[in-house]
């Protein structure tokens, strides 16, 4: 709770400085409110907040998503000085909007009550209604918003609908009330038909096809620095939440949903990684590429055991760092020309190898290509479903091999073109270029030494 107050008031601070102030100081504020809530994680939880723990209850789980997401958010501020450089009239507001959603995220680590998941995910949620479409300038950004708002509420809708058939069949809200009832009263319709609803509606929030129609456009349209937000710090937050409801609450009842999820997980990885084949802009590709993740992560419920949190929180970070990595070249790229095809990416290995570099160990993460953190991630997972069910791991195998093709195309267009098509003097800021060094050891370290996870977040 301490780290959610934390990150809740600095949102606040960075807000205020475009009220007061010309905004400028917004971003520092955030960085600076950021360290103090990461080191807030560090640090035992205040017996004072005990009384709450029949809601929200901040445990070594919550801890360890708290920091990852957190040190994520850290890294898009730090590279949101260039990314947001055509936003300075209004930069304040969209620094406190994601803060505001790094707080619905940070609930929904640790929620123990139905109505907490449900404010978890609007905190969450609705801030990014507004931050897709933050570019007025852009038709496409504008109907990013309009699509996530009209498609959020539709998966609000199905939530809620399911929250209220669970209450009605057990009279609790609570999460582990909800899990006893569920074991004891397998055949009640009504509590089968709540869980398949909020299934849906939390399908919907990770962005699980055929629940994903909104993610390439909104992804796409939102201005590129909130998508890579989008991507990572929403995802975490949505992933770690939806596994806390369908093993804690519906852990009662896994024979009844596991199978719809083993379904949903096929559609993903089969139909984003065909649709990653057939772009030509390379944001779109990452934006099917994020929904092919979707599955990938979504195998943990496969198999669970007492190493599932951990497995799915090294996954989030080494995908993550690596959404980073690339969006930062391709952040870049828009910024200097305008567009996000594979094309303009040409000669940018020859004008900026850093960024090149970087985007391209990202990329071969994301693959799962050995000796890098993406590797590590995903052999962690398919270690743990392929016990039960090996049918559905040798698709996400098939599905990684797939997207190696659609991720070469743009390391070939980096690096495999003599002419360079940047005409500008323009160098990226030191700031750029550590966190670009940073991503790129980062990676590396832990693909070599997976123990370095443990080290650096103290489990």
């Amino acid at each position: 709770m301490t780290v959610f107050i934390i990150v809740f008031l600095t949102a606040l601070a960075s807000l205020f400085d475009g009220v007061f102030g010309n905004g400028k100081l917004a971003r520092y504020f955030g960085i600076f409110g950021l360290l103090v809530a990461l080191y807030g994680c560090y640090l035992p939880e205040e017996t004072f907040f005990d009384q709450y723990n029949h809601m929200f209850q901040f445990g070594p789980n919550a801890a360890l998503f708290s920091k990852i997401s957190i040190v994520i958010t850290i890294l898009i501020f730090l590279i949101a000085g260039f990314a947001f450089s055509n936003h300075r009239s209004h930069q304040s507001e969209l620094y406190s909007l994601m803060l505001f959603s790094l707080a619905g995220g940070i609930i929904l680590f640790g929620f123990q009550n139905l109505v907490t998941l449900f404010l978890g995910i609007e905190i969450l949620s609705i801030p990014l209604y507004i931050l897709a479409g933050a570019n007025k300038t852009d038709l496409r950004s504008t109907e990013a918003s309009m699509k996530y708002l009209l498609l959020g509420a539709f998966a609000t809708g199905f939530l809620l609908f399911g929250i209220a058939m669970i209450y009605g069949s057990v009279g609790s809200f609570d999460l582990y009330k909800i899990q006893h009832y569920g074991t004891e009263q397998t055949g009640n319709l009504m509590f089968r038909l709540g869980a398949f609803m909020m299934l849906v509606a939390l399908a919907f929030k990770v962005s699980l096809a055929p629940f994903h129609m909104w993610s390439p456009d909104v992804y796409q349209g939102s201005p590129s620095l909130i998508s890579v937000f989008m991507m990572t710090v929403v995802k975490i937050a949505a992933f770690v939440g939806f596994f806390r409801l369908m093993t804690i609450a519906f852990g009662g009842i896994v024979p009844i949903w596991l199978p719809v999820v083993g379904v949903l997980i096929i559609i993903t990885l089969l139909l984003a990684n065909a649709m990653g084949l057939a772009q030509s802009n390379a944001k779109r590709m990452l934006a099917y590429s994020s929904v092919s993740h979707a599955g990938y992560i979504a195998l943990i419920f496969f198999g669970v055991n007492n190493s599932s949190i951990y497995n799915l929180a090294f996954y989030l970070f080494a995908y993550s760092l690596a959404t980073v990595g690339v969006f930062m070249s391709l952040i870049w790229v828009e910024k200097l020309k305008r567009e996000t095809s594979y094309m303009a990416f040409k000669g940018l290995a020859k004008k900026e190898p850093l960024l090149a570099v970087a985007a391209t160990v990202s990329l071969i993460s994301m693959s799962g290509i050995p000796l890098t953190a993406g590797f590590i991630g995903k052999f962690g997972i398919f270690a743990q479903a392929i016990v039960t069910n090996p049918m559905i791991v040798l698709i996400a195998i098939l599905g990684s091999a797939i997207s190696i093709a659609y991720y070469l195309r743009l390391i070939i267009a980096s690096f495999f073109y003599k002419e360079s098509s940047f005409n500008t003097i323009e160098k990226p800021s030191f700031t750029y270029n550590a966190v670009s060094i940073v991503i790129i050891i980062t990676i590396i370290s832990l693909g070599v030494y997976p123990d370095l996870f443990k080290c650096i977040f103290h489990l």
